[in-house]
């Protein structure tokens, strides 16, 4: 049985499972956090290659359920909810894999990119339309795609139509791929993402306006600052690169 409050939709197809593990490159000394393991079709794969998996799993049946499929191999099953999960526990350079929700996606996101121990490798199963966003390049960028690719290189991998799911979701899936930077391109700078929120307020707004009304200057002011940044004001949010919003933000300072 699935509870659809929890967004559970199981994936059972090998083929696809183990091109999801291999994109995650797993080595023997790698331990693995799974996210939402459920009938434990993706475990199974992931163990096969790591040393150790730990799956965190909210739904208190399935987490009862799944360590006796796996006898005699490492792998810690927590009964959580992944938001709350300490991610302080696992040793440096884990690798996450998982099939999430997605009404979860973006604040799974949020969580692995912004902790202090941050996973070397994330590879989620998601909605087709989020990977794609993730991975956008300007002229489509998004706040999501900055967020992501501030803390992360990312790519696309493998897409999953719908009907590869029981029960098939109302949309196609596919990999996303993160690979975390040692250092993040923008460190803690409130300015920073103050400047980006204010363009992406009001996306289809030219850039002049958007940035105006959210840091609450004159369309002017705002006209200077960009020209200062060597950006064109008639441009909007989603067509500025990371460097555009890091200049930007410096002219705000």
């Amino acid at each position: 049985m699935t509870d659809k409050s929890l967004g559970q939709h199981w994936l059972k197809d090998k083929a696809i499972l183990r091109e999801i593990v291999d994109s995650a490159e797993i080595s023997s000394d790698d331990t693995v956090l799974e996210v939402g393991p459920g009938l434990g079709t993706l475990t199974s794969q992931i163990l096969r290659q790591s040393k150790r998996v730990v799956a965190v799993e909210f739904d208190p049946n399935l987490a009862r359920k799944l360590p006796g499929q796996f006898p005699g191999k490492d792998l810690e099953v927590i009964n959580e909810d992944i938001l709350k999960f300490d991610l302080s526990s696992l040793p440096k350079n884990y690798k996450v894999v998982a099939n999430i929700p997605y009404y979860i996606t973006a604040k799974i996101v949020e969580k692995f990119l912004s902790a202090d121990n941050q996973p070397s490798r994330l590879v989620l199963l998601v909605q087709k339309e989020v990977a794609q966003r993730i991975c956008a390049q300007p002229g489509e960028m998004s706040l999501l795609a900055l967020n992501a690719q501030v803390y992360a290189k990312t790519s696309l991998g493998i897409e999953v139509p719908r009907q590869y799911f029981t029960p098939p979701p109302k949309v196609d899936s596919q990999v996303v791929i993160l690979d975390t930077f040692t250092e993040p391109l923008v460190e803690n700078d409130p300015i920073f993402w103050r400047v980006a929120r204010a363009g992406f307020s009001e996306k289809r707004k030219k850039l002049r306006s958007s940035i105006s009304a959210g840091l609450a200057i004159s369309k002017s002011q705002a006209e200077e600052l960009l020209d200062k940044a060597g950006i064109d004001p008639n441009l909007r949010a989603q067509d500025l690169s990371i460097d555009d919003w890091i200049n930007l933000a410096e002219e705000v300072k």
